[in-house]
């Protein structure tokens, strides 16, 4: 065949794929308007996470299933916004890998408020101001933070959801000779983690490092300053239109975070893969035992528990604590409401979701 064959080949199948994704949103208003008659919520994890799973199933390539995921992704979140606009609330700034996650669940086209602290994302939510809110809950090599740990029992709102992104760093810069590039903007943490590939591109040259609040920031000085590179997120550098160099830097490729779809008032329907999130506040937790007869309900119960993090309780003058606690199952699967009857005045529900791998 020739290569204008070939085009007009993949021109036809364009044309099938636009004609069906219509017809595929035609149904979706039709949801959109029982939904809206019942006042159900738009936004359904489990229900995307059963079509993910059937259509990976089903899949027989070439296309790759984190590839299928994408894709689906994005037509979840122009669906969603044709059954109903959402907006968004996410840590900031902007290209910050919060964001990254929030667009990976909600895709391009929804409305996003980008706000300063993890405190402002809780308001926003708490108030209606934005439907759902993005903040990180924990990274694998830095640990749990505990500031949304706090929140959540500071505050009514709930878990709608979990996912799990990989962090990876990019130098971008103006430079396309890493010798020509004499300083480097990034975040302190972000430097720690691009250590090794640091001492190895740059023995030679030693750019000054300097560091700013945020990576996105970075990516802005380094768009301005031609001498200069940033290491950033690839959404923070595509922001600023800033050339990529070298992607996936960071010295440990494992590296994840794990965040929390935020809302008020969720509850999801069960899957079959489900993790609650709760908060224990156990009496007397300086006398010994209390926590060990608690855990012990859920170990009889064959409950896996999957998180427990401690916290003190604020303004107490004892060393008193309460429990960030995450299992295995739904919140209304029998074994777990027998756990949660017997200690009913000791423990606040968060959350029942889809359990993100």
């Amino acid at each position: 065949m020739t290569l204008e064959e070939i085009r007009h080949e993949i021109d036809s199948l364009d044309d099938q794929l636009l004609t069906l994704l219509n017809r595929r949103m035609e149904w979706v208003h039709k949801v959109g308007e029982l939904k809206r008659a019942t006042k159900t919520v738009i936004y359904r994890p489990e229900r995307e996470k059963a079509i993910l799973d059937r259509v990976k199933k089903h899949n027989t390539g070439p296309l790759t299933s984190d590839a299928i995921e994408a894709i689906y992704l994005e037509i979840f979140a122009a669906a969603r916004n044709i059954e109903l606009p959402e907006r968004i609330a996410y840590l900031g700034p902007e290209g910050s890998f919060t964001h990254q996650a929030a667009e990976s669940r909600f895709g391009a086209m929804s409305e996003y408020m980008t706000l300063p602290t993890i405190k402002s994302v809780f308001e926003a939510v708490d108030t209606g101001r934005a439907k759902f809110g993005v903040i990180p809950i924990e990274n694998n090599q830095e640990g749990i933070v505990y500031e949304t740990v706090d929140l959540l029992n500071e505050t009514s709102v709930n878990i709608a959801a979990e996912l799990k992104i990989p962090v990876h760093f990019a130098l971008a810069t103006e430079c396309e000779n890493p010798s020509k590039i004499k300083r480097i903007y990034s975040k302190d943490i972000a430097f720690r983690q691009c250590r090794g590939f640091l001492n190895k591109y740059f023995e030679q040259t030693q750019p000054e490092e300097i560091q700013v609040e945020s990576t996105s920031k970075a990516a802005k000085l380094a768009a301005e300053d031609p001498e200069s590179a940033a290491i950033c997120s690839v959404i923070a550098a595509r922001l600023f239109s800033l050339p990529v160099l070298f992607d996936n830097i960071e010295d440990n490729g494992n590296n994840r975070t794990r965040f929390f779809i935020l809302a008020k008032d969720f509850v999801n329907q069960p899957s079959e893969n489900d993790k609650t999130t709760i908060i224990a506040r156990l009496p007397d937790t300086d006398k010994p035992g209390i926590l060990a007869g608690f855990l012990q309900d859920f170990k009889r119960l064959n409950i896996n528990l999957t998180k427990i993090e401690s916290r003190p309780y604020k303004g107490s003058e004892d060393f008193n604590f309460w429990f960030f606690i995450e299992l295995e199952g739904y919140f209304k699967d029998e074994n777990v409401q027998k756990v949660f009857k017997k200690h009913r005045n000791h423990i606040k529900w968060l959350g029942s979701y889809v359990k993100n791998a």
